[in-house]
């Protein structure tokens, strides 16, 4: 099983909490998703996938793995939000304690809040960088303020947000959105340079938010929400890679795949993104 063998399934020496520089979090919770439901299932699909990548990565000829990887028990599934945000946080400050980069692994996107608590209380100087479809800066949404549709408005009371890849919000949204913070998905997808943009707009230390619903259905069907005029694999790659090499990333999630089980390409997708985010920040 995924929980056994866990994330790449590794040999046993490299997922020796002792000596691991990683640790992914599995954040199986999905209370508050608001139409297709199943990002609780997200978490086991993508360790499920990672068990069968190539560990080896010809762009920068590295094994990350090697650096030890390990991974924890999943939170409980029938938390209350404010609950389920507290375990998150805990969980995430314990790693960080130990020494580890800490991935959570969704879940809806509300799993991020417990993370980013977790971090900015020890980075004083924290920027969010969130890549997604949604602006998810509603205050509340169906009675809570921690409905996923929430998430970046209770980031933004913690410490400031870069927002990339946006193409959907409401107009409640619109009238709080920063937009010389924002990079919409319509005025990059043919262009390089708003890469240098972002970084220029983001603080010493980040985290890095990712709603794989960021990518275009046609890579990454398996969301609760699918938005048409998404990202694809190479620009994202490519502002990870420049984010890391001049920021220091302290943390990040992955959130929102929803799987389905005749199309495994989108959970294969969001382990090898994963992979990619550590080969880059373990590279050097």
């Amino acid at each position: 099983m995924a929980q056994v063998a866990g994330f790449g399934y590794l040999p046993q020496e490299y997922r020796n909490p002792e000596d691991a520089k990683i640790a992914i979090i599995p954040a199986s919770y999905d209370q508050t998703s608001t139409w297709v439901k199943g990002a609780d299932e997200g978490p086991d699909a993508i360790i499920e996938a990672s068990g069968n990548m190539e560990l080896y990565d010809i762009e920068t000829d590295s094994e990350v793995y090697q650096k030890g990887i390990i991974t924890d028990e999943p939170i409980e599934r029938d938390l209350f939000p404010v609950d389920m945000i507290q375990v998150v946080r805990q969980k995430v400050q314990k790693h960080v304690d130990h020494g580890r980069f800490p991935v959570v692994v969704g879940g809806e996107h509300s799993v991020a809040i417990g993370s980013v608590q977790a971090h900015a209380e020890n980075h004083s100087s924290l920027c969010v960088l969130q890549l997604d479809a949604h602006a998810d800066l509603r205050d509340q949404y169906e009675g809570t303020k921690f409905n996923h549709a929430c998430v970046m408005a209770r980031v933004k009371e913690l410490c400031p947000i870069v927002q990339v890849g946006i193409r959907s919000m409401s107009s409640e949204e619109k009238k709080i959105l920063d937009l010389s913070r924002v990079f919409f998905a319509r005025d990059i997808h043919d262009k390089t340079e708003w890469i240098e943009d972002v970084v220029a707009k983001l603080a010493d230390k980040v985290y890095v938010t990712i709603d794989l619903d960021v990518f275009d259905p046609s890579i990454m069907p398996s969301t609760g929400t699918p938005e048409p005029g998404g990202l694809s694999w190479y620009p994202v790659l490519s502002l990870l890679e420049g984010v890391i090499a001049k920021k220091e990333v302290v943390g990040c999630d992955v959130v929102e795949l929803c799987p389905n089980p005749r199309n495994k390409a989108p959970d294969f997708l969001a382990a090898k993104l994963i992979y990619k985010l550590l080969t880059y920040k373990f590279r050097g």
